[in-house]
């Protein structure tokens, strides 16, 4: 899936999109700010108030929990690495958040405070790892911001690594579902941690706070947040395999009653994303969509594709109801390298409604002719 792409869309859109004629009506949802998104074709399915400001409480542990993944990725840490445990890190007892109840005499494993964060949601766990790759809190928080403002997240800005409440500290539903995406791609290992149902540090076992893992098999995570100020929150991801390939729904809902509620409001989108959508695979990735002539090239064709599969969701019942349109770059010169973009495939309904507009690439590369192909093309070219 590419990510650029993927980015661009969530934060671009701010209605429901494709907007069709028909399109289902998303059930009443008791939060303050929700979305659904269907990650396999990139769409955002439904929303409300998706920018708007709202106080993250522990989703703020996605950003915190990305950065880390990036650390070890980077060979900055390993999971088998041992982490003091600052006396900041063992006052967060005294925030009245969630808590891994680690102290001063322990030297867990990065490991080990990874699962504390995801699946106790400790607040202290969070300052271990914090202060583990960045040596402060106050550098990791700018490391946040950082990748916050690179990602181009307009609405969020961090002031802790916990998700405590703070003055200036905010993010929204579709930042929360950008930061989430890119935990799913980027780190599909440590994205197995948010599926743990439980886990036990130095004889306490505590569950994960996430209802939805113990009611729907399809969901695998992501992340609860409380605080009085956000209300109750859920970031939850669910995967199923349909006949064309695995198919991912990633709801956000911020602002609900309750730990019930969250979960009832979050199960309630994603089952009507599976039951009123259907998302069709159109093309495979790799697999030519078309053959194009080539001028002054070693080749006179080049396959053109997509550089990832090409899905779209639509209204169920509306996958025979579809037309592409190919636009690329004519003439067509040699030389060309594979992945390089040339044209646009467009997808649209019968009626004309825009659907998806994919990247069409040059999926072998294409050297240069020898100089008599070139001049006899040269010439070609010109009577053209």
């Amino acid at each position: 899936m590419p990510m650029k792409l993927l980015i661009a869309l969530l934060l671009a859109l701010t209605s429901v999109f494709p907007a069709f004629a028909q399109a289902p009506q998303p059930p009443e949802v008791a939060a303050r700010q929700y979305i659904l998104l269907d990650l396999s074709s990139q769409q955002v399915l439904a929303e409300r108030e998706a920018d708007a400001q709202a106080d993250p409480a522990s989703l703020t542990k996605l950003m915190t929990a990305y950065l880390v993944f990036n650390a070890i990725r980077d060979k900055k840490l390993t999971l088998e690495q041992t982490l003091p445990v600052s006396e900041r890190a063992w006052n967060e007892r005294k925030g009245g958040g969630s808590l891994m109840f680690i102290d001063p005499k322990m030297t867990p494993k990065v490991d080990e405070l990874l699962k504390g964060m995801i699946v106790q949601s400790g607040n202290d766990a969070s300052v271990a790892l914090a202060e583990g790759v960045a040596g402060s809190l106050d550098l990791f928080v700018a490391m946040m911001n950082r990748q916050a403002q690179a990602w181009g997240l307009k609405n969020t800005q961090f002031k802790n690594v916990s998700g405590l409440s703070e003055a200036g500290h905010h993010s929204s539903a579709r930042d929360m579902a950008v930061i989430a995406a890119k935990i799913i791609v980027e780190h599909p290992n440590f994205y197995a941690i948010y599926s743990q149902r439980q886990f036990s540090f130095n004889n306490i076992r505590q569950d994960n706070r996430n209802m939805l893992l113990g009611r729907d098999p399809s969901v695998d995570g992501m992340k609860t947040g409380y605080t009085e100020a956000a209300g109750y929150c859920l970031v939850a991801s669910a995967v199923r395999d349909m006949p064309n390939g695995q198919r991912r729904l990633l709801s956000v809902v911020l602002g609900t009653k309750s730990r019930e509620a969250r979960a009832a409001e979050s199960q309630k989108l994603l089952n009507w994303g599976w039951q009123a959508w259907d998302a069709v695979r159109l093309f495979e990735a790799g697999k030519p969509i078309a053959t194009v002539p080539v001028w002054k090239g070693a080749v006179p064709e080049a396959k053109l594709g997509a550089a990832a599969g090409v899905f779209v969701t639509l209204p169920k019942g509306q996958g025979d109801k579809l037309s592409t349109v190919i636009e690329r770059t004519d003439p067509l010169v040699a030389p060309l390298t594979a992945g390089q973009r040339v044209g646009t495939l467009k997808v649209s309904t019968a009626g004309g409604t825009a659907v998806a507009s994919v990247p069409l690439v040059v999926l072998e590369p294409v050297p240069l002719a020898g100089l008599f192909g070139r001049a006899w093309d040269a010439m070609r070219l010109w009577i053209k």
